[in-house]
């Protein structure tokens, strides 16, 4: 796991977001999700500055649509989001695990 991963995963591993429980590095498909919520179908992806180019941006776009014909909601932070501004995070994830 990166930095980001590890820092968000001690919040999500410990159900601080109404007992939801949630797996690290799941797999669904052909993909490895970093964090995934099959209760509430949420996939929660953390991404680097290696995702902010034209190809991989393409693949993330493809994953995500996959992920969505699979009935998954996924949300992407980017892994400065994580560090910068942890609360707004959590907040969004906490939002999308109550629709």
């Amino acid at each position: 796991m990166t930095d980001a991963e590890r820092k968000l995963w001690f919040y999500l591993s410990r159900k601080q977001l109404d007992g939801y429980r949630f797996r690290r590095q799941s797999p669904i498909g052909r993909y490895i999700v970093d964090f995934v919520c099959y209760e509430r179908k949420l996939v929660v992806e953390l991404d680097g500055g290696q995702h902010n180019t034209e190809h991989r941006l393409r693949k993330d776009e493809q994953r995500t649509l996959w992920l969505h014909s699979q009935g998954f909601t996924v949300v992407r932070f980017w892994n400065n989001e994580v560090f910068e501004n942890l609360e707004g995070v959590m907040e969004v994830i906490h939002k999308h695990l109550k629709d």
